[in-house]
């Protein structure tokens, strides 16, 4: 099996099976650090806490994105 047939094969499956493909070939590349990734996640737990508890609000991607754009359009 070629590259482009692999490709095209994995493009073919669901997207949960996509995901699990694409996860699996970037950590591959990019192996995880325990060392370094351990206070990244402390900051994810954190700041899930924060937005659970309602101390932190969420603001959706696309109002973030919004923002982003209008302000340097100008």
């Amino acid at each position: 099996m070629n590259t482009k047939q692999l490709i095209d094969e994995a493009v073919s499956l669901p997207v949960e099976a996509r995901v699990l493909v694409v996860d699996s070939l970037l950590r591959s590349l990019n192996r995880p650090e325990p060392e370094l990734d351990k206070p990244w996640v402390e900051v994810a737990k954190r700041r899930l806490a924060e937005i659970r508890n309602g101390s932190v609000v969420a603001v959706p991607g696309q109002d973030v994105f919004e923002k982003i754009r209008n302000r340097f359009e100008k």
